[in-house]
């Protein structure tokens, strides 16, 4: 019988930590195990390159997988370089010891061969799923093989077995199950299927597996035979490895339908090659539409993250702003530094230059998809513009300058074809004298059009943009000004449209019936801060403005935020009467007569500016009454 040896740490603790703490899911130990064997390939392959006595064929070099539901054991094996016994007691008797690094450091191994092993733990993840594990293994050119076999933190046994070839089969004995753990699960052929495809999909090597078929049987209509057959469980090469000239638009579709579990073909495709200070491949795809929960405080942004194709991550969120979360792809390097599990990134310059490089190029190609498919970034845009405007506004504006000629809005102007413009086809668009971009908020389209103070400013010959998205004009506030230009709202008291000689004729309005428009101001009890004549309503009889920084529209989008009953912020109103309607010369003629009635009037016409501008009444039943008692 074998002596039982000791791990060289003999650290209890530090395999209990391997074990228990490092992983987050126990089904990574199925792709450690995978990607050392093959490294052990690898080994062997960069090996036969300076040694051609070995033989090697690289089309022969295989992985395997064997499932023995009875015997609850689960084999993985490789025909790669295998080990010698001191060997085999370096690599799996000394806790974190890579014969991976070694090979690497000791034999200059580079592009030519990627190893993937670092750490030398991977291998005692296994022990999450089994309690007991057999290494049966025969070094290349030697005629002796060895089995080593643990059941964990006990130590370890190595005796000389019998294996005719070599390379390295590795037995994992199942634990039982219980309540919150079925490692039965991993006897299951499509759950290994899933988790090759998941994690391995891109090993280099056939990952082969017999399994369980069914087909027509000859000569018996509608009836079916079973059998087994070995299967490739893995696809082996990236399509990010291949040229974009090679592969097709229905390739690219097919594939980022299949990945990521899309009906639709996405909008956009960005297939990225990078070298340089982080030398990676990106799969980058801009999808049509947004999932059902893109929204939702559930929805995960992140690029799939792979290590010289093996996953790594499922969603890297760093390599994402929030403002590009909708993207979805991957990418691929083999110089980031991992943590010891590979689970994890450490957060190093690389992964730094990498997340700026991706967020350039996406921003890049939306700049093209906009002024090369204009229908299409319309559609994305429908998807996905909500997001863009909230980046214009986060984080004190300091994405805005990457971000400003992406958005669009509504406008009264849109040209034929188009629902949306660009602040830059605004401006270009603008008077000559026309020193100031306007912009209107509400509800809907429709609605912004028939406010009083856009149809006066349209009358004028100005563009007015439609903001009608919660986060539009707190956006707009935040950008301050486009090519020189700043933003003003169509509803505020400063609007400056109207000339010098207009200017003045209101002033003198406003100077004449100040007593009148002080009652009035009066008789509203602090509702606004000033009743005032103007010459900006058009047809119009009467309208609200606001005054300061926060407009109407803006107070409505702060009201619906939670606990805002308590302390919702309110915007400063002023109620403007149209100087040149009827209802200025009535105010007038009953401000000499009937000054309590003239309070009557300006609750009514307060009311009427309030439901004009989308707001609700205090008290509608007062309101009712006055209106009855002038009829």
């Amino acid at each position: 019988m074998a002596e039982k040896k000791q791990f060289q740490t003999e650290s209890k603790k530090l395999l209990d930590m391997m074990i228990n703490s490092i992983y987050t899911h126990k089904e990574i130990f199925l792709r450690e195990l995978i990607s050392n064997a093959s490294d052990a390939l690898d080994k062997l392959y960069f090996r036969s390159l300076t040694d051609t006595a070995l033989g090697v064929n690289r089309s022969d070099l295989v992985i395997g997988i064997e499932l023995d539901a009875a015997a609850r054991t689960l084999r993985i094996a490789d025909n790669g370089c295998g080990m010698t016994r001191e060997e085999l007691e370096n690599n799996l008797g000394t806790i974190a010891k890579s014969g991976s690094f070694d090979f690497k450091r000791d034999n200059g191994a580079s592009e030519d061969v990627d190893i993937i092993g670092q750490f030398g733990v991977g291998f005692y993840s296994a022990f999450m799923v089994a309690d007991r594990i057999t290494v049966e293994t025969r070094a290349v050119g030697s005629s002796e093989a060895w089995r080593w076999e643990s059941e964990g933190v006990d130590g370890y046994t190595v005796e000389p077995c019998d294996r005719a070839l070599p390379g390295t089969l590795i037995t994992l004995h199942l634990k039982d199950d219980t309540e919150d753990e079925k490692y039965t699960d991993y006897l299951q052929e499509f759950r290994i299927r899933e988790l090759v495809r998941k994690y391995s999909d891109y090993i280099r090597y056939p990952i082969r597996m017999e399994v369980e078929t069914s087909r027509p049987k000859e000569g018996s209509e509608g009836e079916y035979e079973t059998l087994r057959e070995v299967q490739t469980l893995n696809s082996m090469v990236p399509l990010w490895k291949k040229s974009p000239s090679e592969i097709s638009e229905d390739e690219y579709a097919t594939f980022y339908r299949e990945k990521f579990y899309d009906y639709e073909k996405p909008a956009k495709t960005v297939h990225v090659r990078a070298e340089g200070l982080a030398t990676y491949e990106a799969l980058l795809f801009i999808p049509s539409r947004a999932p059902y929960n893109y929204y939702t405080t559930d929805y995960e942004k992140g690029l799939q993250l792979y290590s010289s194709g093996v996953m790594i991550m499922e969603k890297c969120a760093d390599l994402l702003p929030d403002y590009f979360g909708f993207v979805r792809g991957l990418v691929d390097s083999a110089d980031l530094s991992l943590n010891i599990s590979r689970e994890m990134l450490q957060h190093d310059r690389q992964l730094k230059v990498m997340a700026k490089a991706i967020e350039k190029k996406i921003r890049t190609e939306l700049e093209k998809l906009q002024s090369s498919d204009r229908a299409a970034y319309e559609s994305f845009f429908d998807a996905f513009g909500l997001q863009l405007k909230f980046g214009l506004y986060s984080d004190y504006g300091m994405h805005k300058d990457d971000l400003k000629e992406l958005v669009m809005f509504r406008s009264s102007e849109v040209q034929e074809g188009q629902k949306y413009v660009t602040l830059k086809e605004y401006t270009l668009r603008m008077k000559e004298e026309q020193k100031t971009v306007y912009y209107a908020c509400g509800e809907t389209v429709d609605k912004i059009a028939h406010l009083p103070q856009v149809e006066s400013v349209r009358a004028r010959g100005y563009e007015v943009l439609y903001l009608t998205d919660d986060v539009d004009e707190f956006a707009l506030q935040m950008l301050m000004e486009y090519d020189g230009k700043k933003f003003a709202n169509v509803c505020t008291e400063k609007l400056d449209i109207e000339t010098e000689q207009e200017k003045e004729t209101v002033r003198r309005q406003n100077e004449d019936a100040g007593e009148l428009l002080t009652h009035m101001k009066e008789a509203l009890g602090g509702a606004v801060t000033a009743v005032r004549f103007t010459g900006t309503l058009g047809d119009h009889p009467v309208s609200l403005s606001s005054e300061g920084g926060l407009s109407v529209e803006m107070e409505k989008v702060l009201g619906k935020m939670p606990g805002a009953e308590t302390g919702a912020a309110k915007a400063t109103l002023v109620l403007e009467i149209n100087a040149s309607h009827p209802v200025a010369d009535k105010l007038r003629a009953l401000y000499e007569n009937d000054k309590d009635k003239v309070a009557d009037y300006a609750k009514i016409l307060y009311a009427q500016a309030r439901l004009i501008n989308g707001l609700t009444i205090d008290n509608p039943t007062e309101i009712s009454a006055l209106i009855c008692g002038l009829m």
